[in-house]
């Protein structure tokens, strides 16, 4: 039986002034199955197409960090007392940071993690012929 589901792309802003931005990852919420979480793929070459100097490694971490926020695991810090629907919007809200996310997009699935990993697929990894 299909589930409702959320989710929006992560992006990596090195320079928001720009709004230039290479998309690292994927952010999925299906609250019927209790499920939040993120897949990330950081290209630093494509990041580094729009900034040279910008810190990959920085990034990296940030994104790690994302992942203990959907977890609510409490290195997450104040966030980790949230609901799972709490954190989602939390993480959703627009920021002018390096790491910014896409307006929300819904659809249905029965297999959340199956679709994330799709998602992932399709909007962020290298295309390949």
């Amino acid at each position: 039986m299909p589930h409702v589901f959320e989710y929006a792309v992560l992006r990596a802003v090195p320079r928001p002034e720009r709004g230039e931005f290479a998309n690292v990852g994927v952010l999925l919420y299906c609250p019927e199955l209790k499920f939040l979480r993120a897949k990330t793929f950081v290209d630093a070459q494509r990041v580094k197409a729009l900034d040279p100097g910008f810190d990959v490694e920085l990034l990296e971490a940030t994104l790690a960090h994302l992942g203990t926020s959907c977890d609510g695991a409490r290195e997450a810090g104040p966030v980790s007392g949230t609901t799972q629907g709490q954190r989602f919007r939390w993480l959703t809200a627009p920021r002018s940071t390096v790491v910014q996310t896409s307006p929300t997009h819904t659809g249905l699935t029965a297999d959340p993690e199956a679709e994330l990993t799709r998602l992932l697929g399709a909007l962020v990894l290298p295309l390949t012929d």
